[in-house]
């Protein structure tokens, strides 16, 4: 679980920020990355009606990214959402989660001067 991002700040759903999801997710069955509103702590609820499968980038990773709205910056896995926290979850973990082989990388802010394609 994380509420903060690679500087430091509190995530923050007037930002938009990325979360890049390494390849080869250490699980048996599935894993999910669950976003959840700061107020209320329970699951963000947003206007989609079901979960967005994230999709792959060339590389292999898939990047999950929050938004303040869907401009420049949204994917298929984009998410407008206020103050947030995220929760990863993974059903059967293999040896490379608990050895930390395996790990996920800290919540990145983007930078809008670029179109939302780098990190600041």
């Amino acid at each position: 679980m994380t509420m903060v991002d690679a500087t430091g700040a509190s995530v923050d759903g007037g930002r938009s920020s990325r979360l890049p999801v390494p390849p080869n997710v250490p699980v048996n069955n599935i894993w999910s990355v669950v976003v959840c509103d700061t107020q209320t702590r329970s699951v963000l609820q947003t206007d989609q009606e079901r979960p967005t499968d994230l999709p792959t980038n060339e590389d292999g990773p898939s990047t999950c990214i929050s938004a303040p709205n869907r401009g420049p910056t949204a994917t298929t896995g984009s998410r407008p959402c206020p103050g947030w926290f995220a929760i990863i979850r993974l059903y059967g973990s293999l040896e490379p989660w608990f050895d930390k082989t395996w790990r996920l990388p800290d919540i990145k802010p983007v930078c809008a001067a670029t179109g939302g394609g780098e990190a600041v």
